[in-house]
């Protein structure tokens, strides 16, 4: 695994398409905060500017990540564009190494090991980060923190993992949207430390003007959901995506947007509700796990700009159900869990629906798996078999409590 990571590190690096990939808008934008116009880091023509002069065929993106992003990454801006490319995708490959040996103990499936590493090789996203120069694989590796302190009790590390993650904002303040509704108040404080270091890094970066011009600039982009330099939203698999595919040709943006927040808020809403429920009625640890799978399933679907890299946590939420699959007692839910697990693992679906610019597709099969991995995680004793029903009957072990109190 670690030679064939390498070696697709190696092979991007060096290949004709580095200057097509993500980073590129990723280095442009931390090459205005290493020069000094840290101000007009959003200001595009300043962007495409640089971009043409840095590049021989630039990629039409804009880099539209938070300021304390670019300030960060800014030390890579002192090399050459390819140096800094091979640095960035090292640090993602020992990401995507250390990930298995990490969540390891709570992913028992598959039982054998050269089939656990296979997932994780054939999970498409993961590579797609590694190639993009995406920071996806990071936010993996803070979804699974924060799942791991959980499980440890530890809500409020738990929340300092999670918000450190507010470079992917769109995802994160779902999940930190759904901890809120369930009143899980150190978990929120956690975030807030996070949240809180990283503002003040943006105002380092650019200044009160600069923060000001990234929510202009974010405004601009949510009123344009079919522009190719902010990313077409048809090609997302997200509910802005699937609605914007689905009705654009009969309803107005405004329309579209209202319906997209509506439906967003209510996912949100229900996974609170339903966690809540599951967490009074049954005090057991894969419940728990099941919920936090498909939290993380819909706090994906809810972000309003996701490409393929951007399903990398996901990666989590499979080996959390793989590892409580439906038992015999369950077969219809057994069967749609097995076919969806069966769909994302298979790297020619993502390929197929890339090809025909349908990745919103995608939305349905994203809440396919979380309303079966809520189901799942509320399913009484009696329908869990006997291994799970018996382990239901233990008491948890301390602190694990705190997680759902």
């Amino acid at each position: 695994m670690v030679i064939m990571v390498l070696a697709a590190m190696v092979w991007s690096g060096l290949g004709p398409q580095t200057e097509q990939t993500d980073f590129s808008m990723t280095y442009v934008g931390a090459r205005i905060v290493y020069s000094g116009q840290r101000a007009r880091l959003y200001d595009l023509q300043e962007q495409v500017a640089l971009r043409r002069s840095t590049f021989t065929r630039p990629s039409p993106l804009l880099f539209e990540h938070p300021p304390f992003e670019a300030l960060i990454l800014s030390p890579l801006a002192a090399l050459p564009y390819r140096t800094a490319y091979l640095i960035w995708a090292l640090v993602n490959a020992a990401i995507w190494l250390s990930l298995p040996f990490l969540l390891r103990p709570y992913a028992s499936a598959p039982r054998e090991t050269i089939g656990y590493l296979a997932l994780w090789l054939l999970f498409v996203p993961l590579g797609a980060a590694l190639f993009q120069g995406q920071s996806s694989l990071v936010l993996l590796l803070l979804y699974t923190l924060c799942f791991i302190q959980l499980k440890r009790g530890h809500a409020l590390a738990a929340g300092v993992y999670l918000g450190l993650g507010l470079f992917k904002f769109q995802f994160v303040l779902p999940f930190a949207l759904i901890f809120l509704l369930r009143r899980q108040w150190r978990f929120l404080a956690g975030f807030s430390l996070s949240a809180a270091f990283l503002g003040v890094l943006s105002l380092v970066a650019v200044g009160w003007r600069g923060v000001l011009s990234y929510v202009r600039f974010l405004a601009m982009v949510a009123g344009d959901p079919h522009n190719a330099s902010y990313g077409n939203a048809i090609g997302m698999a997200t509910v802005q995506g699937f609605f914007n595919a689905v009705f654009s040709r009969y309803l107005s943006v405004g329309v579209i947007d209202v319906l997209v927040a509506a439906t967003s808020l209510g996912l949100i809403a229900c996974t609170a509700s339903k966690w809540q429920r599951v967490a009074r009625r049954a005090e057991r640890p894969e419940a728990q796990d099941l919920m936090f799978a498909g939290a993380v399933a819909v706090s994906l679907a809810t972000g309003f700009h996701m490409f393929t890299h951007d399903f990398s946590p996901l990666a989590l939420s499979l080996f959390l159900v793989a590892a409580h699959f439906p038992p015999r007692q369950q077969r219809a839910l057994r069967y749609l869990m097995g076919t969806v697990l069966a769909l994302f693992w298979i790297p020619f679906f993502f390929f197929a629906l890339l090809a025909r610019h349908s990745a919103y597709l995608i939305f349905p099969l994203l809440a396919v798996f979380a309303f079966g991995a809520f189901r799942l995680a509320g399913a009484p004793p009696e329908d869990r078999g006997p291994a799970m029903a018996a382990q239901a009957a233990v008491p948890m072990a301390p602190g694990m409590e705190r997680t759902t109190s």
